[in-house]
This record gives C-alpha cells, sequence and structure tokens, in this order.
C-alpha cells in the first residue's frame, strides 16, 4: 500500500495540465514513486530486523518467519488492493487488520514493535487528524506493553524512545501529506488560470473578428445607401423626364430618342437597384451581442443554466472601447453566476438608452445582501464587483447592483456612446463573487 497515492487527486475529465503544471505533475509523480519505493524498503526493513531480533531472543525461527512473512504480505496485498480500488473504505480496513497482523505478531516477539514506525506513518497519511492520534496511542499501547507480557518489565528507553519516535513519524506524515495537497491543489489552481486565460484570448479573437465582420457589412449598406440616394435617385429622374418629354413631343425623331433615353434610365435602374439589394444585408450584425451570445451558450451548455439574450433592434454600431468593456463585464457576471449563484436562469440584454448603453444581467440565484456590501466599502473582500464598476467609471460609466439574500441578482451595467479611443477598456479582470 503506497501511502502516497490514495490523497493525491488526478486531473479531473481526462484533462492534461499544460507547460508548467505538467512539469509539477511529474516532479509530484516522480517524488510520489520514491516514497512509495521507500515506504516498501521501510517496510521489508523493519520486518526483517524484528524477525532477526526475535530469533536472537530465543523465538523459534519458524514462528518469527511466519510472522515476518504475514506481514510482508499483509502489506503487498494492501499496495495491490489499493492501487486498484483507492477506496477509503478500502484503506481503512487494510489499515485496521495490518494492526490485527501486527499485534499478532508481537505476541509472537516483542522485536516485532519496530513495525510500529510504519504504523504510525501509514496512520499519519491514510487516517483524518483525530483518528490518526488515536490510531497512535493505541499502537504506541501496545508498543509499552509488549515488554510487560514478555519479559515482566520494561526501561524507559522502551516507552521513550518509540514514544518520541512515534511523534516524529507521525508529524512527519501529516506534514508531508499537507505539502501534497498544497501541491496539487496548486496545480489545480494553475490549471485554471492557463484555462481562463485561453478562453480569454479565443474570445477576444471572436470578438475582433466579429467586429471586422461588423464594420465590413456597415461599409456595405453605407455604400448601398449612397448608391440609392444619388446614382439611383438619378436615373429615376432621368425616367420620369424622358418619359414625360415623349408623350408631349409630336417630332417622330425626338420621340424615338426621348423613348430610348427612357428604355436605357428604366434598364439601368433596375440593374442599380439589384446592385443596391445586393450590398444591403437583411440585418447588420453586432460584434458584442454575438461575443456575448456565445457566452451565454458556452454557460448553458456546460451547467444547465437557461440562458436568454434581448438586443434592442435600435442598437447602434457601438466604438470599440465600449465594446471590450461591456464584454469583460459580461464575461465577469457570468463567471460570477457560474461560480457562486446556484441560479437556474439568467437573462442578459443590451438596451439602447439613447446616448447611453445599457447591459443587464439578471440571475434567480442565491444573491446577496447588497445593502450590507455597498455599505462595506472597500473592506469587503468582493474584488469582482468592485473591478467591474472601476473599470465602467474610468469610462464615464458605472454599475448599479439590486440583490437580496435568496432573491436573485441584477446588475446593470451602464457606458456613454461616445468614450475616448484609447480609454483603457481592456484592462483584466478579477472574478468573484461575494
Amino acid at each position: 500500500m503506497s501511502i502516497v497515492n490514495l490523497p493525491l487527486s488526478r486531473p479531473e475529465h481526462g484533462e492534461p495540465s499544460r507547460g508548467g503544471s505538467r512539469i509539477g505533475s511529474l516532479r509530484l509523480v516522480s517524488v510520489a514513486r520514491a516514497m512509495a519505493i521507500g515506504q516498501h524498503v521501510m517496510a521489508a526493513a523493519l520486518t526483517g530486523i524484528g524477525v532477526i531480533r526475535a530469533i536472537g531472543a530465543g523465538t523459534p525461527a519458524a514462528a518469527a518467519v511466519a510472522a515476518g512473512l504475514a506481514i510482508l504480505a499483509w502489506h503487498t496485498a494492501g499496495a495491490i488492493l489499493i492501487a486498484r480500488t483507492g477506496s477509503r473504505q478500502a484503506t481503512t480496513l487494510w489499515l485496521l487488520g495490518f494492526v490485527v497482523i501486527w499485534i499478532a505478531a508481537v505476541a509472537v516477539s516483542s522485536e516485532f514493535v519496530w513495525v510500529a514506525f510504519l504504523l504510525w506513518l501509514l496512520a499519519g497519511h491514510l487516517l483524518p487528524g483525530g483518528w490518526a492520534i488515536v490510531f497512535s496511542v493505541a499502537v504506541f499501547a501496545v508498543v509499552a506493553l509488549a515488554p510487560f507480557v514478555h519479559h515482566g518489565g520494561t526501561t524507559y528507553a522502551n516507552v521513550f524512545g518509540p514514544l518520541i519516535g512515534g511523534v516524529f513519524a507521525l508529524g512527519i506524515s501529516r506534514g508531508y501529506l499537507e505539502l501534497l495537497r498544497e501541491a496539487a491543489s496548486r496545480e489545480r489552481l494553475v490549471d485554471s488560470l492557463a484555462k481562463a486565460q485561453r478562453e480569454m484570448s479565443d474570445l477576444q479573437g471572436e470578438l475582433a473578428l466579429a467586429q471586422r465582420h461588423s464594420g465590413a457589412i456597415a461599409e456595405r449598406t453605407r455604400l448601398s445607401r449612397d448608391i440609392h440616394d444619388t446614382i439611383a435617385q438619378s436615373l429615376a429622374s432621368i425616367h420620369l423626364i424622358a418619359h414625360a418629354a415623349h408623350e408631349r413631343t409630336a417630332d417622330p425623331s425626338a420621340s424615338r430618342t426621348l423613348e430610348q433615353v427612357e428604355t436605357l434610365a428604366s434598364e439601368s435602374l433596375a440593374d442599380v437597384r439589384r446592385i443596391v439589394a445586393a450590398l444591403a444585408p437583411a440585418e447588420l450584425d453586432d460584434a458584442l451581442a454575438a461575443a456575448i451570445g456565445r457566452l451565454l451558450e458556452r454557460l448553458g451548455d456546460e451547467t444547465g443554466i437557461t440562458t436568454q439574450l434581448h438586443v434592442d433592434p435600435s442598437l447602434p454600431l457601438l466604438p470599440t472601447p465600449v465594446e471590450v468593456a461591456l464584454l469583460r463585464t459580461a464575461q465577469s457576471a457570468l463567471a460570477n453566476v457560474r461560480q457562486h449563484a446556484s441560479a437556474a436562469r439568467v437573462v442578459v440584454s443590451l438596451i439602447d438608452a439613447g446616448d447611453v448603453v445599457r447591459l443587464d444581467i439578471i440571475d434567480d440565484g442565491q444573491g446577496m445582501d447588497a445593502v450590507a456590501w455597498e455599505a462595506d466599502g472597500a473592506g469587503s473582500s468582493s474584488y469582482g464587483l468592485r473591478f467591474m464598476r472601476a473599470r465602467l467609471r474610468e469610462l464615464g460609466g458605472g454599475l448599479d447592483i439590486e440583490s437580496a439574500p435568496g432573491d436573485g441578482m441584477a446588475l446593470s451595467a451602464h457606458l456613454p456612446l461616445h468614450v475616448a479611443d484609447d480609454a483603457p477598456a481592456d484592462r483584466p479582470s478579477t472574478e468573484g463573487r461575494p
């Protein structure tokens, strides 16, 4: 049974660690492997010492060897069993069985108390803190009583030596276990940060692509409108004038010429109208709405939360700093919903409010005490909302919060439509919810 395998967390969903995290994982695996080998060497050495000393003390060789083999066999069987099942219950039962076999060996010879050091290490690693102490005290009691049972007395060395060794063994085991858990936790944190960075990079690319596409559509719309308002109107006027003149003239030659002019103007006007229809899109895409729509789609797919997006048809094309700031706000707010709200439904609205654009995000989750949060000021640990508000204020906007415990949350971010092009809208956000 390896004392380093069971408590270590493995990557979830089969996702391998990347970069530095992968190197950290390899190091942890190497250390765990070394510890496992060291544990087996320790078990063999302590058992061997017990067998040799037991025979030297007069214990029949067959009994001493049988006790030693029983200890090693149970230890090896535990390594195989736990490696296959990984069950905490199976680990506890195996450890209790190990104690029973060890006590039987100590009944054969008190020299097998040496194996107690291995039991203390295992207890510190495999059992919760309180139970590990109870287990260790019970093992020490057996160690202290064994000389009385076999020899009718003991010495201070037989008592304080194992006591000091047991304290150190248990402390080292618990300390090493905490180091392993902290390392595994740090790996998970690095993985989550790397994943968030990749998602942020993907969203920035999607936003840039949507903005380029939106700009191209806007230019096509402008060209189609200009052609319609100039060339098409002029051709329509020529067609009407030629038609009116053709109706009034009595000169056959002029009538034929005006008829030709009328026909050419009509055909040219039809061609221009086809060009205008081809250039003008049926609906102008909005980069911000498309990016938020993808965020909501991803949230729904990964969490099962019902999502809705409402966009005002009159919403104009927004400056890049405004789009980026609102997208960052939506990312942070939806991350809060994912991690903290326990919501079943979230609704996002992009609203044209005249000279201001508003982004409303409403969920039906557990909410919070917004009044207490506002009153807490900078002392609150809810940095995500404060960073959202600070980013929006840098652009002349703000963030309004309405919430109560158990009553969901409503965020309303608002920004003016016209901000400076060099406004710091793309500062990295910190996600978190009170």
